[in-house]
């Protein structure tokens, strides 16, 4: 028998909180000096081994990611300094982090993107399981806090949605291998975007 609708609703948040907790245990421990085994992880984040091993392939992939969740900047870090309230000029400073820390780790991000792609057509992932961990979102709801009464709600979150397809490692991929544009022009490229983004959520009924 299937659980009640509130239970059902709670399910993939509670997974999201699951592999979020294991990569922030990994974290944790990685910058105290360690590397930390899947056991380790697994009691720091208090779930068992099994479930550790349903959110993530090997001790490698966790190790690899953990360490991509250190470099992702903080939204405070980002737009702390600034008094702008301008959804572009901020969004446009959440981008240019994130491009930057992308370019410091792409390696590391291209791997990550295969392997979730990978297991994923292999069918050894689990469906109710998150193959990927959601960083840009929490940055680009930040950047846009401020001016979110300029914005119908159902606009604000088709709004963030679009960005992130704008803003992140797959807009780096697409502007690098297949459109072949360099740093300035895919820069450029993705500044519009979000003009045009912002622009059209302000129109929207």
């Amino acid at each position: 028998m299937s659980g009640p609708p509130s239970e059902k609703a709670g399910r993939p948040n509670q997974r999201r909180r699951t592999r979020k907790d294991l990569l922030q245990a990994a974290a944790r421990l990685m910058q105290a000096g360690r590397q930390p085994s899947l056991e380790e992880i697994a009691e720091a984040a208090a779930v068992s081994r099994a479930t550790a091993y349903r959110y993530f392939p090997s001790i490698e992939a966790l190790h690899r990611e953990a360490s991509l969740d250190i470099a992702v900047p903080e939204a405070a870090a980002v737009l702390g300094e600034t008094r702008s309230q301008d959804p572009v000029q901020r969004l446009e400073r959440v981008d240019a982090a994130l491009s930057g820390m992308i370019a410091a780790n792409e390696a590391s991000l291209r791997m990550m993107l295969a392997q979730s792609m990978e297991r994923v057509v292999r069918g050894g992932h689990d469906a109710e399981v998150p193959a990927r961990q959601n960083r840009r979102s929490p940055l680009i709801e930040a950047a846009l806090a401020p001016a979110r009464s300029q914005f119908r709600p159902t606009a604000v979150k088709t709004l963030e949605q679009a960005l992130a397809l704008v803003i992140g490692t797959e807009s780096m991929v697409v502007c690098k291998d297949v459109l072949q544009l360099d740093d300035a022009q895919a820069s450029k490229v993705r500044r519009w975007a979000i003009r045009a983004l912002v622009a059209a959520a302000k129109k929207a009924d």
